[in-house]
């Protein structure tokens, strides 16, 4: 698979394509590419086999499309493991790097890196690897912007957008720390948040909704 196909069908499983139609308009800014770019694609996509697509109506991966697609992510997700755990990266600097060598690794290569690894179940951000034949483990989490106060909970995972990667690590938070959610303030809808020491920490709304949590019943 070509890396400019390889992004297109990541981009559209980021944008929901996987359970809805993703129009070409979304594709086209996420990618930033034009409207005309992203219909020359999808209709080589749709020859592939990888993707339904309805002129006007918008853009949905199919079975084989998804697979193919989680195996991309798959050797993404091994190599920020290894860049994070090997090289010393910080959490914020391995997406670029893992996005070339993505493109350059072999089926092969890439299960040589995932025994190496030691068979990690996630990457540096929380997100569960893809197993070999493309089959993604289910996620029982949930967006921090979805819970209520007075519920305890973990972070499970995070986005892996650089900005809000630094803004975390500058506030010290971190994958599988838990917190209990004091207070959403009601004029900004920030989230208080407090540790088991008792410490407290305030995010925003927005970057709430970029931060997933398991419930600790």
């Amino acid at each position: 698979m070509t890396p400019s196909k390889g992004d297109f069908l990541k981009a559209i499983i980021k944008l929901g394509g996987g359970e809805r139609q993703v129009s070409n308009k979304d594709i086209a800014k996420e990618l930033h590419i034009s409207s005309a770019a992203v219909t020359d694609m999808a209709q080589k996509l749709l020859i592939d086999g990888y993707i339904y697509y309805a002129p006007y109506k918008g853009i949905e991966i199919t079975e084989t499309g998804r697979k193919e697609t989680n195996k991309l992510i798959r050797k993404h997700r091994l190599w920020e493991v290894f860049l994070y755990e090997k090289l010393g990266y910080k959490w914020n600097q391995v997406h670029d790097d893992a996005d070339l060598l993505e493109h350059a690794s072999s089926d092969f290569l890439i299960d040589r890196l995932d025994e190496f690894l030691g068979f990690p179940q996630s990457d540096p951000h929380g997100e569960f690897i893809p197993n070999a034949e493309g089959i993604v483990q289910p996620s029982n989490t949930f967006p921090l912007s979805d819970i209520t106060v007075g519920k305890i909970f973990t972070i499970k995972n995070v986005s892996e957008d650089p900005g809000l990667l630094e803004h975390l690590s500058r506030n010290n938070i971190n994958l599988q720390e838990t917190f209990k959610l004091v207070e959403i303030e009601e004029y900004e809808g920030a989230f208080l948040l407090e540790d088991a020491s008792g410490n407290q920490k305030r995010i925003s709304q927005r970057t709430a909704t970029f931060i997933k949590v398991q419930v600790n019943e």
